[in-house]
């Protein structure tokens, strides 16, 4: 796996990152393979393991702690902290106060079984603590050595530059694909203006960049359920999709792995976070780096995927307002 340096002063990572939340979704769970998944990736050289406290009520951490056990050094850890979720899974609001972050923090680090945090950052900003706040405990942690680098999630252009005024941000986590492009007029220049890198999640836009989609999806919770993902939307975003297919059936891969390979074709700073919780998918993941564009092709990607190429929000109404815009 190629590295990489997260934003301009940062570390050395995987070329790609590995999404942890999706083992601690599944039902039933299957702990073992999902750490066996873990050190698979880590044999593989995918450093870059991407959780949060709220993952699982600290589900997702302990299993982390389980994989990384014996090799520490393998592993670049990036923590979000700051959704506070009920035993259900539902959604109580957003905790941005430095005493909370502090104790989030120290939970954390048990839960991992590390003396320090790769990369600490708010999930979202809290929108009853100023933002300078909550990055000014961030920035204690580090000062205090629990805390390596600086990330912040779901910020929008100004709210990166306010962190960064407080401590240098490393890494910006936000939601990015060929689905996805709400962050290039804004938020991305501001990103390389100040040296952050991107770390990009929600690759395949909930499934939809797989290829895989023949209608709106019938499972989980319809309330839920993105605008982009239902009725008339989805069909129309499901014809688009079909020209990524096409693509990818010539040149011999997936629609995923072209999905994921356009992100790394945008540019050195951007890190993509793929989510597996099986072995089995390693092999095809792992080939993801080397696959190539020609001008041609990513032309056409452009054409395709441009404005109106996708419609529909990328999260139901009562959650975009806690969204980067």
């Amino acid at each position: 796996m190629k590295m990489k340096r997260l934003g301009r002063d940062g570390p050395l990572v995987s070329d790609l990152g590995l999404g942890c939340n999706g083992m601690s979704l599944q039902k039933p769970r299957a702990d073992d393979e999902s750490v066996a998944t873990l050190q698979a990736a880590l044999d593989n050289g995918i450093s870059f393991l991407d959780t949060a406290d709220f993952y699982g009520m600290g589900h997702n951490e302990s299993l982390i702690a389980r994989a990384i056990k014996g090799r520490r050094d393998q592993a670049f850890l990036s923590v979000k902290f700051g959704a506070l979720i009920s035993h259900s899974g539902a959604f109580l609001g957003l905790e941005g106060r430095p005493s909370s972050v502090k104790a989030f923090a120290a939970y954390s680090l048990q839960r991992l079984g590390v003396d320090v945090i790769d990369l600490y950052q708010p999930g979202r900003p809290d929108p009853a603590v100023p933002f300078e706040d909550t990055i000014g405990a961030v920035a204690d942690l580090i000062k205090e050595g629990k805390v390596r680098y600086l990330g912040v999630s779901e910020v929008g252009a100004e709210n990166l530059r306010r962190a960064h005024a407080v401590h240098p941000v490393t890494a910006l986590e936000i939601e990015y694909s060929l689905a996805c492009r709400f962050i290039e007029p804004e938020i991305l220049p501001a990103a390389r203006e100040l040296g952050i890198g991107i770390v990009a999640y929600r690759v395949l836009a909930d499934g939809l960049l797989s290829g895989l989609l023949t209608g709106e999806p019938t499972g989980g919770n319809a309330h839920l359920r993105p605008p982009r993902m239902q009725g008339e939307n989805i069909e129309h975003n499901i014809e688009t999709v079909e020209f990524l297919k096409q693509m990818a059936a010539a040149k011999g891969h997936t629609a995923a792995q072209l999905a994921v390979a356009w992100l790394l074709s945008r540019g050195e700073d951007i890190v993509p976070l793929i989510g597996m919780s099986r072995r089995a998918r390693l092999a095809e993941n792992l080939a993801i780096p080397d696959i190539r564009f020609t001008a041609e092709e990513l032309a056409a990607l452009e054409r395709a995927f441009g404005p109106g190429g996708i419609i529909g929000d990328r999260y139901p109404g009562f959650v975009m307002k806690f969204a980067a815009r």
